[in-house]
């Protein structure tokens, strides 16, 4: 276990009981509960090693899309936009299948790339995250969807893709779209209405009106040490979700958004260990390959969704809906987000045993190897 990653989760749960407290006092004790749920969870799947999750990633990634298929027949909306369907309901179980395809596509191309190489696998590697993107994409969830395409190219660049290759299927793709473009904006007229609020905010801020507004005021009025969770403060949509950082930065101050940046960046530093030692082992096996690929698109899930939650926090992106990792009330994301913590603790033990020489398996998912990478093409 790296205790890095453990002291992450643990500051950025906190944070989001704090600024749950602070935005819905009545949610503390369904929220604290969750954020325990969620370090359990994060804590007994680090004990598998990544070739049990590089095993899984098809299975996983398989049953993502299964789910996202459901959506748009049996999907719901929520009170504030129910002509979007996210989310699947089945009884007392509700969850974001979104959420979980982040995870399903970080397995599935691990998976790929470490048992097959990349040589020659970039149309199978854009295939997938192609409709993985697609099937999100059409929900409609364009934020989600543009971090999935983000995180498909990242993946691609940690598995040893070259960037000139990356960058020619990014234009290819870009021009392919544009055609397409203006017909999704016709059908779905409330992002176009979002990026003109966007930019005229500023003649909303100055009104004293609109929630990024008062998101910020929160900000301001925390100061430095913050005014406490029971503070006057004001109330606006999205306080104890996408704009949790206003309720945390009200109640703890710059040293509390401070502390939750600092969590953010041990997670991206312990992520890029875990890539810089799995260069060191040698022969690199299809495992350290798979492991190396595991932790930087985990990552990446977290950190890269933090950044644009952030960005849109701060006013520099339109409204989109990106909850803040592990801070944000709302379980899916939080469960997802502890599973890929998970996955980065198992990557790092992994490469650590390696270089120490010690290869004793410790989970029964261990015995059986992964295949040699195949010299197969598209």
């Amino acid at each position: 276990m790296s205790i890095q990653l453990i002291i992450a989760q643990v500051m950025l749960l906190c944070l989001g009981v704090l600024g749950v407290a602070t935005a819905e006092p009545g949610m503390i004790a369904d929220h604290g509960l969750k954020a325990l749920l969620a370090l359990g969870f994060t804590l007994a799947i680090a004990r598998l090693r990544p070739r049990a999750f590089l095993k899984l990633g098809p299975l996983v990634w398989g049953v993502t899309l299964f789910l996202l298929l459901l959506v748009p027949f049996i999907g719901v909306g929520t009170a504030e936009s129910e002509a979007t369907k996210r989310w699947l309901d089945f009884g007392p179980v509700r969850f974001q299948p979104s959420e979980m395809a982040k995870l399903g596509l970080v397995l599935m191309l691990a998976s790929f790339f470490a048992r097959r190489g990349v040589h020659n696998k970039l149309i199978s590697a854009t295939a997938m995250i192609m409709l993985t993107t697609f099937l999100v994409f059409i929900e409609p969830d364009l934020g989600t969807s543009v971090l999935m395409f983000g995180l498909g190219l990242v993946l691609m660049y940690a598995a040893g893709v070259r960037i000139s290759n990356i960058s020619g299927f990014l234009l290819a793709l870009v021009l392919l779209a544009i055609p397409a473009a203006g017909l999704y904006l016709e059908k779905h007229p409330y992002i176009l209405s979002r990026w003109n609020q966007h930019y005229s905010a500023e003649e909303v801020r100055e009104a004293g009106l609109g929630q990024i507004g008062l998101a910020h005021r929160d900000l301001s009025f925390g100061g430095i040490p913050g005014q406490g969770p029971d503070g006057l403060r004001y109330v606006y949509f999205g306080d104890h979700t996408d704009l949790i950082v206003a309720s945390v930065g009200f109640s703890s101050g710059l040293l509390g958004v401070a502390m939750l940046l600092f969590a953010y960046w041990l997670i991206v530093v312990t992520a890029l260990d875990v890539a810089h030692l799995a260069s060191r082992v040698r022969p690199m096996t299809p495992e350290i390959h798979g492991a190396s690929i595991l932790a930087i698109g985990a990552m990446f899930m977290i950190v890269g969704q933090a950044f644009v939650n952030l960005c849109v926090a701060a006013g520099l992106f339109p409204v989109t809906g990106v909850p803040l990792p592990l801070v944000s009330y709302g379980f899916s994301s939080m469960l997802t987000m502890s599973v890929a913590l998970a996955v980065i603790h198992s990557a790092m033990r992994e490469v650590r045993r390696q270089l120490s020489g010690l290869d004793t398996p410790d989970t029964p998912d261990a015995q059986a190897p992964l295949p040699a990478p195949a010299p197969a093409t598209d």
